[in-house]
């Protein structure tokens, strides 16, 4: 898989993205995150590289895991870069439901979907931090965590 150029940057992509939003992101984010992670390593177990003609029906369903849970998170959290991701990720399964019905798409062209779509939820995903971590900073002390607000006093105040 990381024989390539192309495949080391887009994992060093993705490992700082999900790195970020596990470091930076609030709840949705970081759970976004860590659907990526391990969505990306199940797709590393099951893909089958040297096979180049027909579905790989295992990374079938781990896209298809991976747009259920996108999906989840749109729908339970507030923030827009779910959607995003959701809408992407079903471009994802639609090309592997292509190869499925026998469409017979170049295969060039499935994994530059697959690819690029990838990289756009990266996108989505490091946007949606940004913003929640641009937020948060602006709302200032109220919404530290309580063990950042305890250290920075030294004296406790007095009753």
């Amino acid at each position: 898989m990381f024989d390539t150029l192309y495949a080391q940057i887009g994992a060093a992509a993705g490992v700082l993205v999900v790195t970020f939003a596990l470091l930076k992101g609030d709840e949705p984010e970081r759970v976004g995150a860590g659907a990526y992670a391990l969505g990306s390593l199940a797709a590393l177990l099951v893909q089958n590289d040297g096979r180049l003609v027909g579905p790989q029906w295992g990374l079938m369903a781990v896209e298809t895991v991976m747009l259920a849970a996108y999906a989840a998170l749109a729908w339970k959290s507030r923030r827009s870069w779910p959607i995003w991701a959701s809408a992407l990720q079903s471009v994802i399964v639609m090309s592997h439901v292509l190869t499925t019905a026998d469409v017979r798409p170049p295969i060039a062209a499935f994994y530059a979907v697959v690819n690029l779509t990838a990289y756009a939820i990266l996108l989505a995903l490091a946007l949606g931090v940004v913003r929640a971590w641009r937020d948060r900073r602006a709302l200032g002390p109220a919404l530290e965590p309580d063990r950042l607000r305890r250290n920075r006093f030294a004296i406790p105040p007095m009753p």
